[in-house]
């Protein structure tokens, strides 16, 4: 049963370049795609704020009080971990105006240099 298991999940892993999401893991294939990725990840900042989130739902304002920076510079980071599918963000309303409240996407990064590519069939003459 088990090596059915791990056959299945490899069918799901996705063959073009591309970032995608799967079942919590962050599929990212190609040297273009795993450069984006890299760069999001290699800010301390982002990175602390992803340890935040990793232990649950976040509202911006309190991301931005625990590891103090301003609301805007928040804002701007948790844009760019958006941008490459790590987190997502919701409005909800607020007592003044609404609240930004930020999830993490994936508990797992899986960078892929090349992509399985399909066999090739050579006639021979």
């Amino acid at each position: 049963m088990a090596a059915v298991n791990e056959v299945s999940r490899k069918a799901e892993v996705p063959r073009k370049e591309g970032i995608y999401e799967r079942d919590g893991t962050l599929y990212v294939i190609g040297a273009r795609y795993i450069a984006e990725v890299a760069s999001a990840l290699a800010n301390e900042t982002r990175v602390r704020m992803l340890e935040l989130i990793a232990s649950g739902v976040r509202e911006l304002d309190e991301i931005a009080e625990r590891i103090g920076q301003s609301k805007a510079n928040v804002s701007s980071q948790i844009n760019r971990l958006e941008g490459v599918k790590l987190v997502k963000s919701t409005y909800t309303p607020g007592r003044r105006g609404v609240r930004k409240i930020v999830d993490l996407q994936v508990n797992k990064v899986v960078f892929i240099l090349a992509p399985e590519r399909e066999e090739r069939t050579v006639a021979v003459q």
